[in-house]
């Protein structure tokens, strides 16, 4: 069983940066989609950002131009970069790999921005 672990949360400031990371737990094989997700409390999780095998990316409107996603195949791990960081980022963070027939998810970090 895949395990993913995700670091890198924690609290930042208005207009501030955090960095996000997520590892496996051990090598995986044909990862299509590295993906960011989050959830902020009484709110549906969204997708903010995800990058396929290829390099290809997508992000949230909300985060277009402020975030940006990277991988690192090799190491099976996907990088968030968060830029400009407003209050309304305030979640808890997912990462998601996907395969041709399964998908795992990390369990979360709280990201929190506030001055």
């Amino acid at each position: 069983q895949v395990q993913l672990v995700e670091s890198g949360g924690g609290l930042g400031s208005p207009g501030g940066s955090l960095r996000l990371s997520c590892a496996a737990s051990k090598s995986i094989f044909s990862i299509y989609v590295m993906a960011w997700y989050r959830q902020a409390p009484g709110k549906q999780r969204e997708l903010v950002a995800a990058i396929s095998s290829g390099g290809s990316t997508n992000y949230a409107d909300s985060v277009k131009g402020r975030f940006t996603i990277s991988r690192d195949n090799a190491k099976n791990t996907v990088y968030l970069q968060m830029n400009s960081l407003k209050p309304e980022d305030t979640a808890v963070y997912y990462c998601n790999y996907k395969g041709s027939n399964w998908n795992y998810w990390g369990p979360g970090t709280q990201v929190t921005v506030s001055s």
